[in-house]
């Protein structure tokens, strides 16, 4: 376990590198964007990208780039919050996307597991048909076309909902006011994760329910519900709660698209205005983030099997 470990940690550290590194070169590749001269001073912003190294050659700017990470300096703003901190900027921006992926998976990951569950228990019935459909069609369809949908119905025609999240200069972030400005961009992120959950869930469920012991403990005198608490749930859940821990871990990440369709100023819009402004800090601040959560919550995956049924072996041949 120990060797599988280390093992692993040291491919995520070159897979990191490697990563970066693409990321780097290509937007270092693509033209400086033109000086505003509006309200700013062109000699001193440019004197200002000579003393940053952007006129130097690219291996020469990754190596600066580098020396000031260990010094836990990611560079100002400069095309956007022109001036400021990044790593300021970005962790006053974080909570944003925390909050509304925690309240989608708080109300996805119940539903997903519930209707995963009963379709699972009604396999070839109707209304396992009529689950299948739905999470098929809610697969198929791309989250922003869901936003759309649900900020159209429930903000612009009903008018249930506000088109944007309330500040959080004017209410708390875990109070009702928020929950109620963030319930479109929550609804819109977990449908994907509602439909994924169910598919998953009844795939297994249904397996473990067609399997041998599960025969033989109804045999012995268990009823249905008895053989499904005790045996085929169990045994169903070692594959589905990776799943669910990587969408806790996911929670950090935000998400670009819909956090662009309702506004919300979290991490995720930042970036995709990052690519659109070509502010090379805030988009590498952000490519060190995204692409850290990622290679993290693929190696706890991958841990938490073993943790949750001692038979599986990691590394074993």
């Amino acid at each position: 376990m120990g060797k599988y470990v280390i093992k692993r940690l040291i491919l995520m550290v070159f897979t990191f590198l490697i990563i970066l590194t693409m990321c780097f070169v290509l937007i270092k590749l693509l033209p400086l964007p033109a000086v505003k001269s509006m309200g700013r001073d062109v000699k001193l912003v440019l004197a200002r990208r000579e003393a940053m190294g952007y006129n130097k050659p690219i291996l020469v700017q990754y190596g600066l780039y580098w020396k000031h990470l260990f010094q836990g300096d990611m560079g100002l703003g400069e095309q956007m919050y022109y001036g400021l901190e990044v790593v300021d900027v970005f962790f006053t921006k974080l909570p944003y996307s925390v909050v509304v992926n925690l309240y989608s998976i708080l109300m996805a990951i119940p539903l997903g597991l519930l209707f995963g569950i009963y379709a699972a228990l009604r396999k070839n019935h109707w209304q396992d048909h009529v689950v299948s459909t739905m999470v098929m069609l809610f697969i198929s369809v791309p989250s922003y076309v869901w936003a759309f949908l649900v900020q159209y119905i429930l903000c612009y025609k009903t008018g249930w909902f506000s088109l944007t999240v309330a500040s959080r200069e004017t209410t708390e972030f875990f109070s009702w006011a928020m929950f109620k400005s963030m319930f479109p961009a929550v609804l819109s992120l977990g449908i994907y994760t509602i439909a994924g959950l169910t598919r998953f869930t009844r795939a297994e469920l249904s397996e473990v329910l067609t399997g041998d012991y599960l025969r033989l403990a109804r045999t012995k005198g268990l009823t249905r519900s008895q053989a499904v608490v005790r045996h085929a749930m169990r045994n169903a859940m070692v594959p589905i709660l990776p799943m669910i821990l990587s969408e806790f871990i996911g929670i950090l990440g935000g998400s670009l698209i819909i956090e662009s369709v309702f506004a919300i100023p979290g991490i995720g819009a930042l970036f995709v205005q990052s690519v659109n402004l070509r502010d090379y800090n805030f988009f590498m601040a952000d490519t060190f983030f995204y692409t850290f959560i990622g290679l993290l919550s693929g190696l706890v995956i991958d841990l938490s099997y073993g943790f949750i049924d001692p038979r599986i072996k990691m590394g074993a041949r």
